[in-house]
């Protein structure tokens, strides 16, 4: 076994709150390698490009249906494979997501130590998020690390007879990412604007004088009738507002855009060119229409914390939400999918520009954009010894700038 953290992602937002830990870990002059689950491919390679990352291990998935039983024994055997070549000395796995639950238990079945970051989200219901919920609870009673993003996860995770010796209170990287990528954006001379695709190009015309929405619906348990009620509560609320405009990058998954575009249909002509429709976006034009957006309504756990760190109100389509976080800071609301609870919610933020500044100004609760260094400090000294060829000039670097014993602490506040 080697010294060498092994991190695994493949879906859009394991690899946007991984980039983090994985620069963090080389900055610390620890071997670090990637393994690509293979979900989000066509997602997935334009994110790696964006951090500057090259996956050294990718599993070639191949997916003859929606069954998780499949995908499971899938992500299992590959999995090994990886894990017998590299025979790394700890895993890194993010969130909640089958392969991150499957890689997990490829790397316990090998007496491989596990590191879960984002750990202790729960939202008490094994079916809502499906399968997600039993995916973070099962994770947790294999992993020896668990880093948690806030005080409420620590509790969770206490709760379940987790030792606090395992448990970090780091933040979440979500914070780390986001600053990030705001600094890269302003650094452009269009603040990234170019990254936005063609099917927005009429947008900016359509956006003088009107508010911005942007939506994301795509989880599972929203499947079919939820989706459809998204829909027709899109479609209730741009035809109320001739001053409202809504972008909906549509997810690739048939299941989900065959039944966005059947609600859509519904649309009267005079209000549709003030909807957009569109392929999933990368990270940075996603940023890019946050920064512009006046509202978001998604059942993304990951925009949730996206939008808090950009300070944007979010209304979220679920029942319920294992990131109570944002609501308690006042940022976010509730409202599942029954268009009536959406354009309610939604018309009392219309005329209510205090209430809507309010959840504008939110104080974060995930963290400050120091969880990555918290987590690659605690692997560093974790890990026998760091075996990258980098890591002695790293390491002279990193203590000069910034004593690792004296590393950012994180209270929640």
């Amino acid at each position: 076994m080697t010294n060498l953290v092994l991190l695994s992602m493949g879906t859009r937002p394991e690899i946007i709150k991984m980039a983090p830990v994985w620069r963090a870990l080389r900055e610390a002059g620890v071997a670090a390698e990637i393994l690509h689950t293979g979900q989000h491919d066509t997602m997935a390679w334009p994110l790696y490009q964006f951090f500057g990352i090259v996956p050294e291990h990718v599993l070639q998935l191949e997916r003859g249906g929606n069954s998780l039983s499949h995908l499971s024994a899938a992500l299992l055997m590959q999995t090994q494979k990886v894990l017998e070549d590299v025979r790394p000395g700890a895993v890194l796995v993010h969130g909640d997501t089958q392969s991150a639950a499957m890689v997990a238990l490829a790397a316990f079945h090998n007496q491989i130590p596990v590191g879960h970051v984002e750990a202790g989200l729960r939202s008490g219901n094994l079916h809502d998020p499906f399968p997600e919920e039993l995916n973070r609870q099962s994770i947790g009673r294999m992993a020896r690390w668990h880093f948690a993003p806030t005080p409420l996860a620590v509790g969770n995770l206490k709760a379940e007879n987790i030792s606090p010796d395992a448990i970090e209170m780091v933040g979440n990287t979500i914070v780390d990412a986001t600053q990030w990528v705001m600094s890269h954006l302003d650094a452009l001379p269009d603040q990234g604007a170019a990254t936005l695709p063609a099917a927005l190009d009429d947008l900016p015309h359509q956006l003088i004088g009107r508010r911005l929405a942007v939506v994301t619906a795509h989880r599972r348990e929203n499947w079919g009738a939820g989706i459809a009620r998204i829909g027709q509560a899109v479609v209730d609320l741009l035809t109320r507002h001739t001053e409202l405009v809504v972008v909906w990058p549509v997810h690739g998954n048939p299941a989900v855009r065959d039944t966005v575009q059947q609600a859509l249909q519904a649309l009267p002509e005079a209000a549709r060119s003030r909807l957009f429709l569109c392929e999933p976006l990368d990270y940075a034009a996603l940023m890019v229409l946050m920064r512009r957006a006046w509202l978001l309504l998604t059942d993304s756990g990951g925009i949730q914390e996206e939008a808090l760190s950009a300070r944007v109100p979010v209304l979220v389509l679920r029942d319920t939400t294992e990131r109570p976080e944002v609501l308690a800071a006042g940022a976010g609301l509730l409202v599942g999918t029954q268009p009536d609870r959406i354009v309610q919610a939604f018309e009392q933020l219309w005329g209510d520009a205090a209430g809507h500044r309010a959840m504008c100004t939110s104080v974060n609760p995930f963290g400050d954009g120091h969880a990555a260094q918290r987590i690659a400090h605690t692997m560093q000294f974790s890990m026998p010894q760091a075996s990258a060829p980098w890591a002695d000039a790293a390491m002279s670097c990193r203590t000069a700038a910034t004593p690792w014993k004296g590393a950012p602490t994180w209270t929640g506040a």
